[in-house]
């Protein structure tokens, strides 16, 4: 059922569902919404304190309904610093979800390949990151109720999340690759010289979203997984341009992959 003019506060949305966790569709990856059983559809625009997604890929919807046999909240379109948005208002769907009682987040993302394994059109697990936009959700006081004041990043990825998608891929016959992904500002994509820099500091892709998000998570105490739809490859020595349309055609293909891993660890909570 899709919401019209009424408008939702985190109280309204915790008394509409409780969900088991909760999913974020990155750039071009909305085509996961055809593996989810959507039973409510709200705009971020009736969400009283939600941003609005701007950028094309993005549905900008709240959805509750279920995968992999789990109940879910699923935001279908996220927000980015380059679009004008503070680091806090980015994350404070995390914080609604936080206070929903979430305790799971599932995360995906559009990401360019920094190593020629990653193909566009597949996929990468995020196993740890780089946070090269220099901002943070946690600058400023620090409410304790919400969580510490200097949490611990030594696993900001689910070890136990982690092995699940493992498990899903291997079950599905995907080609699941690892790796490291570095968080950019934006929106300028990457000079030949910033993707060499970023291979010799050990990113394996690299795009303008989801580690500000994980922070908060973690600081909230979630437990967080990660994928990146691989849409397109930096190779500095062989630099070609990739068009928008093009990362949309490749994230839309990945989606269906993220989305047998996402169930199949969704299965297994």
């Amino acid at each position: 059922m899709s919401r019209g003019l009424e408008y939702f506060t985190a109280e309204e949305l915790l008394k509409l569902a409780r969900p088991e966790a909760a999913v974020i569709l990155g750039t071009g990856l909305g085509v996961l919404e055809e593996s989810i059983d959507i039973r409510e559809s709200i705009s971020y625009r009736n969400i009283s304190g939600f941003p609005v997604s701007s950028v094309k890929g993005h549905s900008g919807r709240l959805l509750f309904g279920t995968l992999g046999g789990r109940s879910i909240a699923v935001m279908s379109g996220r927000f980015h610093l380059y679009e004008g948005y503070t680091p806090k208002e980015i994350t404070f769907p995390i914080r609604v979800f936080a206070h929903m009682g979430i305790k799971k987040l599932l995360i995906s993302n559009a990401a360019g390949g920094l190593r020629k394994d990653l193909e566009p059109g597949g996929v990468m697990l995020i196993t740890d990151h780089i946070n090269l936009t220099f901002k943070n959700p946690l600058v400023g006081p620090n409410v304790d109720e919400l969580g510490p004041r200097f949490p611990v990043m030594t696993e900001p990825y689910s070890t136990s999340l982690l092995e699940k998608a493992r498990q899903a891929a291997f079950k599905n016959g995907i080609d699941l690759k690892e790796g490291v992904y570095a968080q950019l500002l934006g929106p300028s994509l990457e000079t030949a010289a910033e993707t060499r820099m970023l291979q010799i500091i050990g990113a394996d892709a690299v795009g303008m979203s989801t580690v500000i998000e994980v922070i908060e998570a973690v600081h909230a105490g979630m437990e967080v997984l990660a994928v990146s739809a691989i849409t397109n490859l930096n190779d500095p020595d062989n630099y070609l341009p990739s068009s928008l349309d093009e990362i949309l055609a490749m994230a839309a293909k990945a989606g269906p992959i993220i989305a047998r891993i996402f169930s199949g660890v969704l299965e297994g909570l």
